[in-house]
């Protein structure tokens, strides 16, 4: 089947002729999400009962496709329709870091040679090597949207878009500072754009002066990006963001105890929710607090504690590299030592 454009697939959404299976991939996450849910929202109708319809699985358990297509050939219980979405989909270029495995490709085969038709199964990919086997059958038989990540006018565009949604208007230059401060991100710039048009109330009118007052400035945000994109092993997102702290002078030895820290906190709260500790004990225990809580718990939920122990090995051995000079001195050999940690636990 061939790939279907974002446009194509908001026609769908609008008209409810949906396809039996839709494979969502792409860098840009937050779109991406946003699709599936949308597709869900819009698959029932009012009265109909969703909550025994509507599943959810995630391939951080590479054994829940069974059970996700086993729950797609059900027929639905008082509704037209069921809905079935199977996300954390990674196909890498290693089969090693797979989440779709090879040993299920013969039963995933064999629902999307003859899906059910009255569910829409949708599959939310975070990696997808178009070499590898499982990438062309699920190309071959499923409507596949690419959620790029957006740049230049097409960025400026949908961050108008969000203003004028929000009853917010931008003054001149506005969106350019917004962009240039908080970054690129969607899910960064839609909290930032939320927060701004509030602030703007009653008026509505955002300026560059707001913008610099209430934003932090994107150095911030992407120490964090940093980390998330290595532990969810978006190896070319991290070094884009590395780069990018590389050329606003981030010091090297800073960046790996930033990121040692995150790991740290990791394995901490991975040892203590395997206990069975209470969130608030594991919140106070591991520092996680903030809005970005909830992103540190999932992601402590689903990494293996050996990766995590693995990372934090290698965070020591480029601290030494780096403070003996090894591969270079100075502030060239820091940072190569730091691209190639990234590139390692990107990988693990």
């Amino acid at each position: 089947m061939p790939e279907i454009s974002k446009e194509q697939l908001r026609n769908h959404i609008k008209t409810g002729s949906f396809a039996p299976v839709y494979l969502l991939h792409g860098s840009e996450a937050y779109l991406r999400d946003i699709a599936a849910r949308t597709i869900a929202d819009r698959a029932f109708s009012e009265g109909e009962l969703r909550e025994f319809n509507d599943d959810r699985f995630s391939l951080t358990d590479p054994d829940e496709i069974v059970r996700a297509l086993a729950a797609a050939e059900q027929l639905p219980m008082m509704a037209a329709r069921r809905v079935i979405r199977i996300s954390d989909v990674r196909v890498a270029a290693a089969a090693n870091r797979d989440t779709l495995k090879e040993d299920a490709l013969p039963r995933l085969e064999k629902y999307l040679a003859d899906p059910a038709p009255s569910t829409v199964l949708i599959l939310i990919a975070d990696e997808l090597n178009g070499n590898r086997k499982a990438t062309k059958l699920l190309k071959q038989h499923a409507a596949a949207v690419e959620f790029a990540q957006l740049e230049g006018r097409e960025l400026e565009d949908w961050v108008r878009r969000q203003f004028q949604d929000l009853g917010a208007e931008p003054a001149d230059g506005a969106i350019r500072f917004l962009i240039a401060t908080a970054g690129s991100e969607l899910q960064r710039l839609s909290n930032e754009i939320k927060k701004l048009a509030a602030t703007a109330m009653p008026e509505g009118r955002v300026t560059v002066e707001m913008i610099e007052a209430v934003v932090p400035h994107s150095r911030e945000l992407s120490n964090f990006d940093l980390t998330d994109h290595l532990i969810a092993g978006r190896k070319d997102r991290a070094l884009k963001v590395l780069r990018k702290l590389f050329d606003d002078e981030a010091e090297p030895l800073m960046l790996l105890g930033l990121i040692a820290s995150r790991y740290r906190g990791l394995l901490m709260a991975k040892e203590l929710m395997d206990r069975g500790v209470d969130r608030g004990t594991v919140a106070k225990r591991a520092k996680i607090f903030g809005p970005g809580a909830d992103e540190v718990f999932a992601a402590a939920r689903r990494t293996d504690r050996r990766r995590l122990a693995s990372a934090i090995q290698k965070m020591a051995a480029a601290d030494l590299a780096i403070k003996t000079s090894v591969g270079g001195g100075g502030k060239a050999g820091a940072e190569m030592q730091i691209e190639m940690l990234v590139c390692e636990l990107a990988e693990l």
